[in-house]
């Protein structure tokens, strides 16, 4: 004869009020109002719920019913391990996170592979607003993302009609870096910048290429250096630029290695981020050049790194562009609309670089 099987069932939010002998409001209020109950009628509620098995309310039949995920949506088309690698990442990633606990959200991260035009992931997002960060005007995730009914914030790139966006004078602070160059007399120099459009190209970017970009930032970045070069006779047709399409040091150290097998004779060589700055050091003491003696090498972003490193760079404030953009979204900081926010960026002056050799230093020596 088999043996009855009583298995037994979980509690519900029903069963839970009738066990207290409250309403079932008062239960939900426990875990989503904690502040309308006494602690010492909280705690009973919740010390009985564990006695009796009951999960709390199911997330996704509380979402259907509000219409609210409980969550922002941070769109970052890099792999996801980019977010935990890339300092300046993180940092943005840290100040977002800062403002979504502040305001009692969730933070739901979605990478994309930056090679791929897959948008499912965006589609199936379980979020209130998306946070974008840094990608091309021709992304199809951003098209994506802004498809959907939802807020929209934009950080550093693109610049979208409509759409709320926190960044920097991208092409104001490199100009305030070759500005600096400038003073010290360089003017034979060569750049590493990061991608500039989503099709693969490590090699030497054309001025085409460079004005076409459709990464923003990097578009600016360059540009400030033309203005500020420029006006001083230098033409910037003859200005070698190298794209590196992974954002890494050793990147930065390739990249460096062909500028100066292309250009043994430049003084400065400028990266448009402090990582591939980082590699180009690197590519620099390999080669037995000193730096700055031999060669001026700079930076931009101000990441913890460059500066232990001590490089000539841009710093810019990283954790409040996430913690701002969060705000924005989040709708704790009123602007006419669409809302703007402009960060204010400093250079840094550490001891990567210096005046140019003249030629019978580099011939002779010191």
């Amino acid at each position: 004869m088999a043996r009855s099987m009583h298995v037994r069932r979980p509690a519900t939010l029903a069963s839970l009020a009738a066990e207290l002998g409250v309403s079932r409001t008062t239960v939900s209020n426990a875990y989503n109002r904690p502040d309308q109950l006494s602690p010492e009628l909280r705690r009973r509620v919740l010390e009985t719920a564990r006695r009796l098995g009951y999960p709390g309310p199911d997330p996704v039949a509380r979402s259907l019913r509000t219409r609210k995920a409980g969550a922002v949506g941070l769109l970052l088309t890099e792999n996801l391990s980019y977010a935990f690698r890339d300092p300046a990442a993180l940092g943005f990633l840290e100040g977002l996170a800062l403002a979504c606990e502040g305001a009692g959200q969730g933070l739901h991260l979605v990478p994309v592979n930056p090679e791929r035009e897959d948008v499912a992931a965006v589609h199936r997002a379980g979020v209130d607003g998306f946070v974008v960060y840094s990608v091309p005007d021709d992304d199809p995730h951003l098209a994506a993302v802004l498809s959907r009914p939802v807020p929209t914030v934009v950080c550093d790139q693109p610049r979208v009609e409509g759409v709320d966006r926190v960044g920097i004078d991208d092409r104001a602070a490199m100009g305030q870096l070759a500005e600096r160059l400038i003073n010290l007399g360089h003017r034979k120099i060569g750049v590493v910048c990061m991608r500039l459009s989503r099709d693969r190209n490590d090699g030497f970017a054309s001025l085409e290429r460079q004005q076409g970009a459709h990464f923003h930032v990097q578009r600016a970045r360059l540009a400030g250096l033309a203005d500020a070069f420029g006006a001083v006779g230098v033409d910037w047709s003859e200005v070698p630029v190298v794209e590196r399409f992974d954002h890494s040091t050793a990147n930065g150290a390739s990249a460096a290695a062909q500028l100066l097998d292309a250009e043994p004779d430049l003084t400065a060589v400028i990266c448009t981020s402090d990582i591939l700055a980082l590699g180009a050091l690197a590519e620099a003491k390999r080669r037995g050049l000193r730096v700055p003696q031999d060669l001026t090498v700079t930076g931009f972003d101000g990441i913890t790194e460059a500066e232990r490193a001590g490089l000539t760079t841009i710093r810019q404030p990283v954790l409040e562009k996430g913690r701002a953009a969060g705000k924005l979204l989040l709708g704790a900081v009123e602007h006419a609309r669409p809302r703007q926010i402009i960060l204010a960026t400093e250079l840094v002056v550490g001891a990567t670089s210096a005046p140019p050799r003249t030629a019978e230093e580099r011939w002779f020596g010191p």
